[in-house]
């Protein structure tokens, strides 16, 4: 019964990978990878593993995602191309 449930969540997550490495703003794919981190830690809930889903979104989706941001203040946000 959860079979399709982690098949759909690793599709997302494929989809949200690829689009993150094609954006060219930067805060837009800081927020994608935010999404990224947050269905990685609905992967491992579904697996069983809540501890490391907890990590996950905390560390992931948190922290990394409020020091990028705050990396990108100190960048010019877009691509010359």
């Amino acid at each position: 019964m959860g079979f399709p449930v982690t098949l759909i969540l690793l599709i997302i997550a494929i989809v949200i990978a690829i689009v993150s490495l094609t954006v060219k703003d930067l805060l837009a794919a800081v927020i994608i990878l935010a999404a990224f981190s947050f269905t990685a830690a609905l992967l491992y809930a579904e697996m069983g593993a809540v501890d490391v889903s907890l990590t996950e979104a905390a560390v992931g989706a948190g922290i990394s995602g409020v020091f990028m941001i705050a990396a990108i203040f100190f960048l010019k946000r877009r691509s010359e191309d």
